[in-house]
């Protein structure tokens, strides 16, 4: 049987026969008088919906959003044709447990919305309204990953390097004073030779390592605005027969 803190949920949701098939939505939960417990609900069946009959919740499942009743459509359908206009009365209860042989009828039964009950009221003459409400919070979901690898590339490094060459350059001077004894050392003509030693740079390459920068990964945190958009039901009070138009609330 249907607990009473599903009874919310079953509202709206999706009813199944014993065969699997889908019979239709579940449309009111009717509770025991004495008890308060869901012993009945209508189901929307049709082809656009506009039927409802009344089936028993005795041995109904409930799991996710799926009502299963052990009973198929064309039962359910078959079932006797009662309004729903907010209660049962004993005899529509027996004819309906004799239908589906449950039950001995011998209780009441009231919807959890709705229709004309008046045992709904409280005993000041008053009736409360309850409104839905939306409340938005967030959850922390995983959406990604980012991972820092390493790796190595070779590319071509240009430099310049200035190199000094030495150069053999044949040098003049004239016969003075101050070198005429070197000049005229040795014979006065002979052959001879003399020679001198050349040298250049050239660049010379060494690599060295050297650390530039360190690199880490880390994380930001960036607030976005995000519109989220519910439904929400709420119950209005309407008045009926010799009622003034301006009454205001009491405190």
């Amino acid at each position: 049987m249907l607990e009473q803190n599903q009874i919310d949920q079953v509202s709206g949701a999706d009813a199944y026969g014993v065969d699997g098939k889908k019979i239709g939505k579940v449309g009111e939960v009717y509770l025991d008088d004495q008890t308060g417990r869901p012993e009945w609900i209508t189901v929307n069946t049709g082809s656009f919906g506009t039927s409802e009959s009344f089936v028993p919740l005795s041995e109904a499942t409930f799991s996710g959003d799926r009502l299963t009743v052990p009973y198929d459509n064309d039962k359910i359908k078959g079932a006797p044709n009662v309004s729903a206009d907010g209660h049962l009365s004993p005899d529509e209860e027996r004819e309906f447990y004799a239908y589906y042989g449950v039950g001995d009828g011998s209780v009441d039964v009231q919807p959890t919305s709705g229709g004309n009950d008046t045992s709904r009221q409280s005993t000041d003459g008053a009736v409360t309204r309850s409104e839905e409400q939306l409340r938005v919070g967030t959850r922390t979901e995983e959406v990604g990953r980012a991972r820092l690898r390493k790796y190595v590339v070779t590319e071509k490094v240009t430099q310049t390097v200035p190199v000094s060459k030495e150069r053999a350059v044949l040098e003049r001077e004239p016969i003075t004073e101050a070198n005429i004894d070197k000049a005229t050392a040795g014979a006065e003509i002979q052959e001879n030779e003399h020679e001198i030693r050349l040298f250049e740079e050239e660049p010379v390459v060494q690599k060295t390592t050297t650390p530039v920068e360190r690199v880490r990964l880390g994380t930001e945190v960036v607030t976005e605005n995000e519109t989220v958009t519910d439904e929400v039901r709420k119950e209005r009070v309407a008045t009926e027969g010799d009622v003034s138009s301006d009454a205001a609330y009491r405190s």
